[in-house]
């Protein structure tokens, strides 16, 4: 079942949003110093936004590891978006599934200290993607 388009725009803007919502849930937790959870955040604001981009270049997808795939191979390999924002992605989703599912992984401060601007450099580059196209 195909969207029609002014819900699949709606869809899209409110996925930017909610990244973007995510990102102060982000400082917050970090003033906390709750790293694990900062580093789900941290996810699932890029998960949004990269969903936001697909939804809005028409590409579906069920899982995260679809997404991430998607992701690589249309905006990656494509040099549509540079390399390293699919490093960056691939990294924060290794660190999330790490943080949610292995038994004893407490990320440092360090850890989400380094990751953070990463975060914030991938989620610039596809919000900008998306305003450019939107």
């Amino acid at each position: 079942m195909s969207m029609d388009e002014q819900t699949r725009l709606s869809i899209v803007n409110y996925r930017c949003q909610k990244a973007h919502l995510l990102m102060r849930d982000v400082e917050v937790l970090m003033e906390h110093k709750m790293w694990n959870s900062t580093v789900n955040r941290l996810y699932y604001a890029c998960f949004h936004m990269i969903s936001a981009l697909l939804i809005l270049h028409k590409i579906e997808v069920r899982t995260h590891v679809g997404l991430r795939q998607a992701f690589g191979a249309n905006f990656i390999k494509t040099g549509i978006l540079p390399p390293e924002c699919g490093r960056i992605f691939t990294r924060l989703y290794d660190k999330r599934q790490s943080s949610d599912y292995d038994d004893f992984r407490e990320f440092t401060q360090e850890e989400v200290e380094d990751l953070h601007p990463q975060v914030q450099y991938l989620l610039k580059e596809v919000d900008r993607l998306i305003a450019e196209l939107n």
